[in-house]
Protein backbone atom coordinates (compact mmCIF):
# COMPACT_ATOMS: atom_id res chain seq x y z
CA UNK A 1 0.00 0.00 0.00
CA UNK A 2 1.21 3.32 -1.10
CA UNK A 3 2.06 5.92 2.10
CA UNK A 4 2.68 9.11 2.73
CA UNK A 5 3.54 10.06 6.42
CA UNK A 6 3.26 13.86 7.61
CA UNK A 7 4.73 15.15 11.03
CA UNK A 8 6.15 18.49 12.35
CA UNK A 9 9.78 17.86 14.10
CA UNK A 10 12.72 20.29 15.58
CA UNK A 11 9.86 22.39 17.81
CA UNK A 12 7.67 22.86 14.67
CA UNK A 13 9.95 24.27 12.80
CA UNK A 14 10.39 22.05 9.92
CA UNK A 15 8.05 19.80 8.34
CA UNK A 16 8.80 15.97 7.30
CA UNK A 17 7.51 13.86 4.64
CA UNK A 18 8.01 10.45 4.62
CA UNK A 19 6.57 8.54 1.09
CA UNK A 20 6.49 4.52 0.47
CA UNK A 21 5.39 4.37 -3.20
CA UNK A 22 6.29 1.08 -4.32
CA UNK A 23 2.92 -0.12 -5.28
CA UNK A 24 2.79 3.27 -6.80
CA UNK A 25 6.05 2.73 -9.27
CA UNK A 26 4.84 -1.24 -10.24
CA UNK A 27 1.63 0.04 -11.13
CA UNK A 28 3.55 1.93 -13.61
CA UNK A 29 5.71 -0.56 -14.36
CA UNK A 30 2.46 -2.73 -15.55
CA UNK A 31 1.10 -0.27 -17.53
CA UNK A 32 3.87 1.38 -19.41
CA UNK A 33 6.36 -1.69 -19.70
CA UNK A 34 9.16 -0.05 -18.23
CA UNK A 35 12.73 -0.88 -18.06
CA UNK A 36 14.59 -0.87 -14.82
CA UNK A 37 16.57 2.73 -15.93
CA UNK A 38 12.76 4.57 -17.12
CA UNK A 39 11.01 2.69 -13.87
CA UNK A 40 13.47 4.64 -11.54
CA UNK A 41 13.25 7.78 -13.45
CA UNK A 42 9.62 7.91 -13.72
CA UNK A 43 9.51 6.34 -9.93
CA UNK A 44 11.38 8.93 -8.32
CA UNK A 45 9.22 11.90 -10.34
CA UNK A 46 6.26 10.14 -9.11
CA UNK A 47 7.27 9.84 -5.23
CA UNK A 48 8.30 14.31 -5.42
CA UNK A 49 4.89 14.40 -7.05
CA UNK A 50 3.31 12.72 -4.66
CA UNK A 51 4.42 15.42 -1.63
CA UNK A 52 3.60 18.20 -4.09
CA UNK A 53 0.27 17.24 -4.45
CA UNK A 54 -0.42 16.79 -0.90
CA UNK A 55 0.67 20.58 -0.54
CA UNK A 56 -2.64 21.31 -2.84
CA UNK A 57 -4.89 23.15 -0.56
CA UNK A 58 -8.24 21.58 -2.13
CA UNK A 59 -9.28 17.88 -2.94
CA UNK A 60 -10.01 19.34 -6.89
CA UNK A 61 -6.59 21.25 -7.43
CA UNK A 62 -4.38 20.05 -10.10
CA UNK A 63 -0.87 19.55 -10.40
CA UNK A 64 1.22 18.91 -13.90
CA UNK A 65 4.96 18.86 -13.94
CA UNK A 66 6.60 17.74 -16.61
CA UNK A 67 11.12 17.07 -16.80
CA UNK A 68 12.35 17.64 -20.35
CA UNK A 69 16.19 16.62 -20.18
CA UNK A 70 18.33 15.43 -23.17
CA UNK A 71 18.79 12.15 -21.76
CA UNK A 72 17.48 8.63 -23.28
CA UNK A 73 14.21 8.59 -21.52
CA UNK A 74 13.11 11.41 -23.20
CA UNK A 75 10.47 13.86 -21.12
CA UNK A 76 8.92 12.87 -18.13
CA UNK A 77 5.15 13.77 -17.35
CA UNK A 78 3.30 13.91 -14.45
CA UNK A 79 -0.06 14.61 -13.01
CA UNK A 80 -1.73 14.39 -9.64
CA UNK A 81 -4.52 16.42 -7.81
CA UNK A 82 -5.49 16.70 -3.75
CA UNK A 83 -6.65 13.50 -2.97
CA UNK A 84 -3.66 12.54 -4.41
CA UNK A 85 -4.62 10.44 -7.71
CA UNK A 86 -0.92 10.52 -9.38
CA UNK A 87 -0.70 9.58 -12.68
CA UNK A 88 2.64 9.42 -15.00
CA UNK A 89 4.25 8.72 -17.82
CA UNK A 90 7.39 8.74 -19.64
CA UNK A 91 8.55 9.48 -23.73
CA UNK A 92 10.73 6.29 -24.35
CA UNK A 93 9.72 3.71 -21.62
CA UNK A 94 12.14 1.08 -22.76
CA UNK A 95 15.25 3.42 -22.56
CA UNK A 96 18.10 1.44 -20.91
CA UNK A 97 21.61 2.36 -20.24
CA UNK A 98 25.03 0.28 -18.96
CA UNK A 99 24.93 0.99 -15.39
CA UNK A 100 27.16 3.24 -13.46
CA UNK A 101 30.84 2.65 -12.10
CA UNK A 102 28.87 1.98 -8.83
CA UNK A 103 26.88 -0.35 -9.90
CA UNK A 104 23.69 2.06 -9.86
CA UNK A 105 21.08 2.58 -12.67
CA UNK A 106 21.59 5.65 -14.39
CA UNK A 107 18.72 7.63 -13.84
CA UNK A 108 20.95 11.10 -14.64
CA UNK A 109 21.59 9.21 -18.40
CA UNK A 110 17.92 8.77 -18.66
CA UNK A 111 16.68 11.93 -17.60
CA UNK A 112 19.29 14.07 -18.87
CA UNK A 113 21.16 17.21 -17.42
CA UNK A 114 20.44 19.59 -19.69
CA UNK A 115 16.83 20.81 -19.74
CA UNK A 116 13.72 21.82 -17.37
CA UNK A 117 11.69 21.20 -14.64
CA UNK A 118 8.20 22.93 -15.38
CA UNK A 119 5.70 22.54 -12.58
CA UNK A 120 1.93 23.88 -13.05
CA UNK A 121 -0.76 24.20 -10.59
CA UNK A 122 -4.13 24.92 -10.61
CA UNK A 123 -5.99 26.05 -7.67
CA UNK A 124 -9.26 27.49 -8.95
CA UNK A 125 -7.72 30.84 -9.22
CA UNK A 126 -8.01 33.02 -12.68
CA UNK A 127 -4.33 32.16 -14.01
CA UNK A 128 -2.68 28.60 -12.47
CA UNK A 129 0.74 29.35 -10.66
CA UNK A 130 3.26 27.97 -13.26
CA UNK A 131 7.14 27.57 -12.07
CA UNK A 132 10.46 26.54 -13.90
CA UNK A 133 13.41 25.24 -13.19
CA UNK A 134 16.81 23.82 -15.25
CA UNK A 135 18.06 20.76 -14.40
CA UNK A 136 21.07 20.27 -12.23
CA UNK A 137 21.69 16.20 -11.89
CA UNK A 138 18.97 14.70 -13.83
CA UNK A 139 18.92 12.46 -10.68
CA UNK A 140 15.26 13.96 -9.97
CA UNK A 141 16.10 14.30 -6.20
CA UNK A 142 18.50 17.29 -6.46
CA UNK A 143 16.28 18.55 -9.12
CA UNK A 144 13.94 19.25 -7.36
CA UNK A 145 15.67 21.03 -4.37
CA UNK A 146 17.00 23.22 -7.16
CA UNK A 147 13.55 24.03 -8.09
CA UNK A 148 11.87 24.43 -4.51
CA UNK A 149 15.47 26.69 -3.47
CA UNK A 150 14.79 28.61 -7.12
CA UNK A 151 11.45 28.70 -7.86
CA UNK A 152 9.50 28.71 -4.72
CA UNK A 153 12.21 30.34 -2.92
CA UNK A 154 12.03 27.14 -0.14
CA UNK A 155 14.38 25.53 1.37
CA UNK A 156 14.18 21.92 0.76
CA UNK A 157 15.99 18.73 1.49
CA UNK A 158 14.86 15.60 -0.97
CA UNK A 159 15.97 11.40 -0.74
CA UNK A 160 14.74 9.52 -3.22
CA UNK A 161 14.89 6.05 -4.41
CA UNK A 162 13.79 3.35 -6.19
CA UNK A 163 15.20 -0.10 -5.92
CA UNK A 164 14.21 -3.01 -9.09
CA UNK A 165 14.48 -6.85 -8.48
CA UNK A 166 15.87 -9.18 -9.92
CA UNK A 167 11.99 -10.09 -11.59
CA UNK A 168 11.76 -6.40 -12.93
CA UNK A 169 9.21 -5.47 -10.31
CA UNK A 170 9.59 -2.64 -7.79
CA UNK A 171 10.55 -3.90 -4.27
CA UNK A 172 10.79 -0.70 -1.99
CA UNK A 173 10.45 3.16 -3.78
CA UNK A 174 9.88 6.29 -1.71
CA UNK A 175 11.56 9.53 -0.19
CA UNK A 176 11.86 11.45 2.82
CA UNK A 177 11.34 15.26 2.28
CA UNK A 178 12.21 18.06 4.32
CA UNK A 179 11.25 21.45 4.47
CA UNK A 180 11.81 23.85 6.49
CA UNK A 181 9.26 26.80 7.50
CA UNK A 182 9.91 30.80 7.95
CA UNK A 183 11.20 30.91 11.20
CA UNK A 184 13.76 27.68 11.29
CA UNK A 185 16.61 28.49 13.27
CA UNK A 186 20.07 28.26 11.83
CA UNK A 187 20.06 25.21 14.05
CA UNK A 188 17.23 23.50 13.18
CA UNK A 189 18.27 23.53 9.50
CA UNK A 190 21.84 21.96 10.36
CA UNK A 191 20.05 18.75 11.96
CA UNK A 192 17.96 18.29 9.13
CA UNK A 193 20.97 18.45 6.73
CA UNK A 194 23.17 15.94 8.89
CA UNK A 195 19.78 13.68 8.97
CA UNK A 196 19.69 14.02 4.95
CA UNK A 197 23.06 13.25 4.46
CA UNK A 198 23.25 10.47 6.43
CA UNK A 199 20.31 8.74 4.16
CA UNK A 200 22.11 6.31 2.44
CA UNK A 201 19.65 3.84 0.16
CA UNK A 202 16.37 4.97 0.87
CA UNK A 203 14.59 2.08 -1.53
CA UNK A 204 16.48 -0.39 0.81
CA UNK A 205 15.12 1.35 3.99
CA UNK A 206 11.33 1.53 2.67
CA UNK A 207 11.60 -2.17 1.58
CA UNK A 208 12.85 -3.46 4.81
CA UNK A 209 10.79 -1.79 7.41
CA UNK A 210 8.04 0.38 4.88
CA UNK A 211 7.54 4.18 5.47
CA UNK A 212 6.71 3.85 9.14
CA UNK A 213 10.00 2.26 9.49
CA UNK A 214 12.24 4.70 8.11
CA UNK A 215 9.79 7.65 9.92
CA UNK A 216 10.60 5.22 13.27
CA UNK A 217 14.07 4.71 12.74
CA UNK A 218 15.24 7.95 12.09
CA UNK A 219 12.52 10.29 14.34
CA UNK A 220 11.77 7.46 17.20
CA UNK A 221 7.83 7.77 18.08
CA UNK A 222 6.49 11.20 16.95
CA UNK A 223 2.66 12.15 16.11
CA UNK A 224 2.01 12.16 12.69
CA UNK A 225 -0.59 12.00 9.69
CA UNK A 226 -1.08 9.07 7.41
CA UNK A 227 -2.44 9.67 3.87
CA UNK A 228 -2.88 7.27 0.98
CA UNK A 229 -1.81 8.08 -2.47
CA UNK A 230 -2.33 5.85 -5.82
CA UNK A 231 -1.54 5.39 -9.13
CA UNK A 232 -5.27 6.36 -10.58
CA UNK A 233 -6.00 7.88 -14.33
CA UNK A 234 -9.06 10.34 -14.65
CA UNK A 235 -9.85 9.29 -18.30
CA UNK A 236 -13.43 8.01 -18.91
CA UNK A 237 -15.24 7.81 -22.13
CA UNK A 238 -17.86 10.98 -20.87
CA UNK A 239 -14.61 13.05 -20.94
CA UNK A 240 -13.57 12.26 -24.63
CA UNK A 241 -17.30 12.89 -25.50
CA UNK A 242 -16.63 16.30 -24.14
CA UNK A 243 -13.45 16.80 -26.05
CA UNK A 244 -15.34 15.50 -29.44
CA UNK A 245 -18.19 17.57 -29.31
CA UNK A 246 -16.06 20.59 -28.66
CA UNK A 247 -14.70 19.55 -31.73
CA UNK A 248 -17.89 19.69 -33.76
CA UNK A 249 -19.29 17.23 -35.63
CA UNK A 250 -17.84 18.07 -38.92
CA UNK A 251 -14.57 17.21 -37.91
CA UNK A 252 -15.35 14.88 -36.19
CA UNK A 253 -17.55 13.50 -39.20
CA UNK A 254 -14.05 13.70 -41.85
CA UNK A 255 -12.23 11.71 -39.17
CA UNK A 256 -14.24 8.96 -39.54
CA UNK A 257 -14.76 9.39 -43.02
CA UNK A 258 -10.59 8.96 -43.48
CA UNK A 259 -9.91 6.32 -40.48
CA UNK A 260 -13.61 4.53 -39.82
CA UNK A 261 -13.92 5.50 -36.67
CA UNK A 262 -12.43 8.13 -34.02
CA UNK A 263 -9.61 6.64 -31.34
CA UNK A 264 -8.25 8.34 -28.52
CA UNK A 265 -5.39 6.88 -26.38
CA UNK A 266 -4.16 7.51 -23.07
CA UNK A 267 -1.07 8.12 -22.45
CA UNK A 268 -1.23 7.55 -18.87
CA UNK A 269 -3.14 4.07 -18.69
CA UNK A 270 -3.09 2.94 -22.30
CA UNK A 271 -6.75 3.00 -22.51
CA UNK A 272 -8.34 3.57 -25.80
CA UNK A 273 -11.55 5.02 -26.52
CA UNK A 274 -13.33 4.03 -29.84
CA UNK A 275 -16.02 5.63 -31.22
CA UNK A 276 -17.64 4.80 -34.81
CA UNK A 277 -20.30 6.64 -36.88
CA UNK A 278 -23.00 5.55 -34.76
CA UNK A 279 -21.86 6.45 -31.43
CA UNK A 280 -20.68 10.33 -32.70
CA UNK A 281 -24.15 10.29 -34.25
CA UNK A 282 -25.75 10.08 -30.71
CA UNK A 283 -23.15 12.59 -29.35
CA UNK A 284 -24.78 15.39 -32.00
Amino acid sequence: MNKLLKAMIFDNQLTLSVLETTDMVNDAIKIHKLSPLTAAALGRTLTVCTFMSSNLKNQKDKLSVTVAGDGVGGKITVCGNGDLNMRGYIDNPQADLPLRADGKLDVGGCVGRNGRITVTKSMGLKDPYSGSAKLVTGEIAEDFTSYYALSEQQPTAIALGVKIGKDLSCVGAGGVIIQALPFASEEALIKAEEIMGGLKNISTLIENGGAEGVLKGIFGDIEYQTYYPEYKCLCSREYIESVLISLGKEEVDDIIKEEGAVKVGCQFCNKEYVFYKEDTDKLF
